[in-house]
């Protein structure tokens, strides 16, 4: 219901019909009269109720002209709406407003497929926004491909036809098959193995409605610069929506455990925008990998985020190899350390007085790194982030999508932040998990979902080893953390070989840092980020734990 009294309006071509509830309310849709001066401000009531309604009056009788020259981008407008009907077969179309909230409008379409004698009905829920066009005061449909259908994105298409790619069976590493049912956060991660593995695992692809993405046409062959040295295209993976005709899927062996699968889905889920990671250090084996949002972004692969003192790591390994800094030597930790013009301090301005850099990293004292900045080049820690750890060089190949970390170059403030993990500093939980894995292992191995074997793709490597000492050093370092520091608490009773380290990120506009925490024990290694958790041991810290626990 739109308001005003109950009416039925119904509007047919051929077979193509549209339904709308609503009143009879006053207003045409906004325009400008000549002798009237310009309309200003918010749409009204009645002028939302009437341009929604003849936006998708035009949308539902198959004119795409007319339902375009309602929005505030006629050219994209049109050629999504023809597209709707040629590219995805969509036919009788009827569309069903529901309560408007402002000028939003809520709406429940239905329609039927079809593709050569194959049909079947497709209903989903949508919205559109009515705008006032600046110009003439003329109210209009805010464009955006989300009014088509809420998965599409610009550039993105419906399209019905014979699958891109073949369906595929994924199983476990014990041949279980995992499924987005079973565990919600593999929905994107499934989409993304059929399209890479869906013609190699054997399958005959099936009859289908997809979301078709704007850079598909870049998947084969049409990559260009660095991103052709990567396997896994950098977008997320087409969608199926609806399946006229069912084809024969293949098997696929993943890497996932699933039961660590099944701990990662539990924990996430208790908790508002937490991702987590799990990698086996002496492989690479990628164990699982889960988000508190399992249909959205998989920042667990994908995310970008500033991962605060988990960063020291890093910077503690380039330190110790400069021999800028001992496990048991003293190492200056004041409350303040001024460079690059930014003056820095520790969480609650906490200092250590003739303190070793053993008592710095596990308290997380950012001073103790921010001092030596001015001993490095812009570069060093660029250099330690790709030649050591594999991060930084968008070259991973796991199976589906990564993102593969960043640490660009830096120079002053900068370059003194992203010691500790701030400024242009980027990681998701794939890529600290994976740095635990590292300093576990004592050297780099690139986190992978699928074997190498089935398609012979080349993994990524470091260009150069850890030396046992530092690697000694640095596990040194992480448990002395885990037994005596910041993440003491989530690691209690783990045992003796494991490690960890907290952080915490600030992120302008946000009341609570992101927290953060990566571990190892035995042959497990595991990284979380729980997006304004505050402190890392205290938000993230727990997701990790249980993750070690569940596997064994």
């Amino acid at each position: 219901m739109l308001g005003g009294a109950a009416a039925v309006v119904v509007c047919a071509v051929g077979a193509t019909a549209f339904a709308l509830s609503g009143g009879s309310e006053s207003g045409s849709g906004g325009s400008s009269v000549d002798d009237k001066p310009v309309a200003s401000g918010p749409p009204t009531a009645a002028e939302v109720h009437d341009t929604s309604k003849a936006f998708l009056a035009a949308w539902a009788k198959g004119d795409a002209a007319e339902a375009a020259a309602l929005t505030d981008d006629r050219a994209a407008a049109q050629k999504a709406l023809t597209s709707y009907a040629k590219d995805g077969r969509l036919s009788e179309v009827k569309l069903t407003p529901g309560k408007r909230s402002g000028a939003d409008v809520p709406f429940k379409a239905a329609a039927t497929v079809s593709y050569e004698g194959k049909k079947k009905p497709f209903a989903y829920e949508s919205e559109l926004s009515v705008v006032r066009r600046k110009s003439d005061g003329k109210t209009l449909v805010g464009w955006r491909p989300a009014v088509l259908h809420p998965e599409l994105k610009d550039g993105d298409r419906l399209v019905t036809g014979e699958a891109g790619d073949p369906p595929i069976k994924a199983v476990d590493r014990d041949g279980a098959e995992l499924t987005a049912a079973k565990y919600p956060s593999m929905a994107t991660v499934l989409d993304g193995l059929r399209e890479k593995y869906g013609k190699k695992a054997g399958g005959k692809a099936g009859i289908e409605l997809r979301v078709v993405r704007a850079d598909s046409g870049q998947k084969d062959g049409g990559k260009k610069g660095a991103a052709a040295k990567k396997d896994d295209a950098k977008s997320t993976p087409d969608k199926t929506l609806l399946t006229l005709a069912p084809g024969t899927p293949g098997t696929l062996k993943t890497t996932i455990s699933g039961s660590l699968q099944a701990a990662a889905e539990r924990e996430t889920a208790k908790r508002q925008r937490a991702s987590v990671a799990v990698v086996k250090p002496s492989t690479g084996e990628i164990l699982a990998a889960a988000n508190s949002a399992p249909a959205g972004f998989n920042t667990a692969f994908q995310g970008s985020i500033a991962p605060g003192s988990t960063m020291k790591v890093i910077s503690a390994s380039m330190l110790l190899e400069k021999k800028l800094a001992g496990v048991d030597k003293k190492h200056p930790c004041p409350k303040y350390e001024t460079y690059g013009g930014w003056k820095f301090q520790n969480d609650d301005k906490f200092e250590i007085k003739g303190g070793t850099f053993r008592a710095s990293f596990a308290r997380s004292c950012n001073t103790a790194f921010i001092s030596q900045a001015k001993k490095l080049q812009d570069d060093s820690l660029t250099k330690q982030a790709q030649e050591v750890f594999g991060l930084g060089r968008d070259n991973w190949s796991i199976g589906v999508p990564t993102f593969d970390g960043a640490v660009p170059v830096q120079s002053d403030a900068q370059m003194a932040a992203s010691l500790i993990g701030q400024g242009a500093v980027r990681m998701n939980p794939l890529n600290m998990a994976s740095v635990s894995a590292t300093v576990k292992s004592g050297t780099f191995k690139q986190p992978y979902l699928v074997s190498p074997d089935l398609d012979h793709r080349t993994l990524a490597t470091a260009s150069r080893k850890m030396s046992g000492s530092t690697a000694a050093a640095l596990r040194d370092l992480m448990h002395y953390t885990a037994t005596s520091g910041t993440a003491v608490k989530p690691m209690s009773g783990l045992g003796s070989d494991m490690g960890a380290k907290t952080g915490s990120a600030e992120v302008d506009g946000q009341k609570k840092p992101n927290g953060w925490f990566t571990a190892y024990r035995g042959d497990l290694a595991a990284a979380g980020v729980v997006q304004e958790g505050g402190h890392g041991g205290d938000s993230a810290g727990p997701v990790v734990r249980a993750m070690l626990l569940a596997g064994g």
